[in-house]
């Protein structure tokens, strides 16, 4: 056999003897450990789909055949598979590859996907056009029993299964999504795995029938009716049947035989088909087969211990906020933790451990989360949602109509806000301030340092409505300065600028303060903490000290804390100037590079504060 990187894939594919994918398989998993290891990213999702990927390239005839991949984390294998393999030292890099599908990077990308449970209606809508336009092709979604938790999957379902449209679910199972899947589908799900009993029952019935001489197959094809009665009676109804699909499964996904067959035949079968695979998360490697949630996301690790590359120990913010609001809820039986299958991404994993009663893991289901939380809040509690910010985007109306109109004490602990780096586009938390700020009855808080975050939990509960605080990802930083969380706080009064930041952008306003002040530019150094409500008092004074006022933040201008300053100083004569992300969508690299590149580093964002008075004078 050739080795990985000469091959050319996918066409090399169709050559191969099904022993030979199965070594093909080997190859992959060693090459992704040996990649994974030194980039970071997602290994144990794609550990877990090797054999999947290699079946679903043999039996269809992509890019033609439009394979979407819910998610996208786990299509590591299909990128190897279509020609990426030697860009796998990029992977996640600035300037290389994605981690997710990209439709601009590859023709075998079908969509841009990063967020959870889209798959099945992006592929029924690929096919109804397809069906108007009179083409020709298959179209097949990927979906992990985690996302099927998501509500978007089952409205896909519901219309697709009475579309009759012919395309193709692929459920990859393996009672995972980032932390142990929770909740009622889990539990079907589960049912579904261990029916080996009609697995059996049901292959016993077809080999004796078709061995009957001349007539067999005939009456094997025939007995469709008797194969439903069967399956019924042994496992209690097919609810992906009951919705209009054909269900085929559960079958091995690693068994490239059985792979091969089912998809083969899913292929030829007219009509909504749903495929149900058995995967085991972190397959072939067994740091993350023990521990899959570990390596869901991975930083550099040594491949041989499994050990992660150490990345400072300062608590993270996560961190930081999981361990505050569990001594929180010692003294305040009224305070419940919810989460969207993130508990310990969040910092919830020792919440649940001390209080697994007042700890509600919804599974990937923003929305419903926080309607959740506004029914518990409703009846007396104090719920803390926390969830990544690119994720609670899709909770927007539920946090407007069930939180914010009926004005509930719900508390949304935003994490992984602003840019987070080698995700890139679809999971930057750049958006949050922007959609909260005009939000009626919402207050929103931006800690600069760890005592911050504490400090502004405790005042959140204290509201008699919403509270949204947001911070970022890794470690939080500890600064010198502190005050009880009733305003912004004035550090330093500046004659020729004034600088308001907002959360962890001050350490950076610290330094383009020193960087002016060695300009002879007299700065003022200002920490909003309240994006919402303004502290307007400060800003009005604000704008008699000085002639100028800056403000930085990690989100976008659009809609963010800099224009509403700016609207707050409008019958001011002092200028304005904001800094923050562009109105587009941002690339995937690391945070100091992509800070570099859109001049929102310290030294880019002084040079332009300079150039601006350069021209006022």
């Amino acid at each position: 056999m050739k080795k990985l990187l000469e091959y050319k894939f996918p066409q090399d594919l169709k050559k191969l003897t099904e022993y030979e994918l199965e070594i093909l398989a080997y190859e992959i998993r060693d090459f992704l450990i040996s990649n994974i290891s030194k980039t970071g990213g997602h290994l144990a999702s794609n550990l877990g789909v090797v054999e999947l990927s290699i079946a679903l390239h043999r039996v269809f005839d992509t890019p033609k055949d439009k394979l979407i991949w819910d998610v996208g984390h786990q299509s590591y294998v299909h990128k190897i598979l279509t020609g990426r393999a030697e860009d796998f030292c990029s992977l996640r890099q600035w300037g290389g590859i994605s981690g997710f599908p990209k439709v601009k990077e590859s023709e075998y990308d079908t969509f841009d996907t990063g967020h959870s449970s889209t798959s099945i209606s992006l592929a029924a809508g690929m096919a109804a056009a397809r069906d108007l336009s009179g083409e020709d092709f298959h179209v097949a979604a990927i979906i992990g029993d985690g996302a099927l938790t998501g509500g978007l999957a089952y409205e896909a379902l519901n219309n697709a299964g009475v579309s009759k449209a012919n395309m193709l679910v692929v459920l990859n199972d393996n009672g995972m999504s980032i932390s142990q899947n929770t909740g009622g589908v889990s539990k079907y799900l589960g049912k579904l795995r261990s029916s080996q009993k009609y697995t059996d029952l049901k292959n016993k019935v077809k080999k004796n029938v078709s061995e009957i001489p001349g007539v067999g197959k005939g009456v094997v094809a025939g007995l469709q009716h008797v194969r439903d009665s069967l399956k019924y009676a042994v496992l209690d109804g097919i609810m992906f049947e009951e919705l209009g699909f054909k269900y085929f499964g559960p079958i091995d996904g690693h068994n490239m035989g059985e792979l091969l067959e089912a998809l083969s035949m899913a292929r030829e079968v007219e009509g909504p088909v749903f495929l149900h695979v058995i995967t085991k998360k972190g397959k072939g490697y067994k740091s993350a087969e023990e521990t899959p949630s570990k390596y869901h996301g991975t930083g550099p690790f040594d491949p041989t211990t499994g050990l992660q590359h150490s990345t400072g120990s300062a608590p993270s913010w996560s961190e930081v906020f999981g361990k505050k609001i569990t001594a929180m809820a010692k003294d305040n039986k009224k305070i419940v933790a919810i989460g969207a299958a993130m508990l310990e991404g969040t910092g919830l994993k020792g919440f649940k451990k001390r209080f697994p009663k007042r700890t509600f893991d919804v599974g990937i289901a923003e929305g419903h989360a926080v309607t959740f939380a506004a029914g518990m809040a409703a009846g007396g509690y104090r719920p803390v949602v926390a969830i990544y910010s690119t994720f609670l985007q899709r909770a927007y109306d539920q946090i407007m109509e069930d939180v914010c109109l009926q004005n509930l004490p719900v508390l949304f602990a935003i994490d992984r806000a602003g840019i987070v780096g080698a995700d890139g586009e679809t999971h930057h938390g750049m958006f949050d301030l922007s959609y909260l700020n005009h939000m009626p009855n919402m207050t929103i808080l931006a800690p600069s340092d760890k005592e911050e975050l504490e400090d502004m939990l405790e005042y959140a509960v204290t509201l008699d409505g919403p509270c949204a605080i947001r911070y970022p990802r890794g470690e939080a930083a500890v600064l010198e300065f502190h005050q009880p969380i009733n305003g912004s706080l004035l550090l330093e009064e500046g004659r020729d600028v004034e600088i308001w930041a907002v959360g962890n952008m001050l350490p950076a306003g610290a330094e383009v303060r020193e960087l002016l002040k060695r300009k002879g530019i007299e700065a003022g150094l200002i920490n909003a903490r309240f994006v919402k409500p303004l502290d307007e008092k400060a800003i009005l004074a604000s704008a008699e000290r000085t002639k100028l006022v800056v403000t930085l933040e990690d989100n976008v201008i659009t809609g963010g804390f800099g224009e509403s300053l700016a609207a707050a100083m409008m019958e001011s004569p002092v200028k304005v100037l904001n800094f923050g992300w562009p109105d587009c969508f941002i690339e995937h690299g690391s945070c100091r590079q992509l800070f570099e590149t859109y001049k929102l580093d310290p030294k880019s964002i002084a040079e332009r504060i300079c150039e601006y008075i350069e021209k006022q004078a």
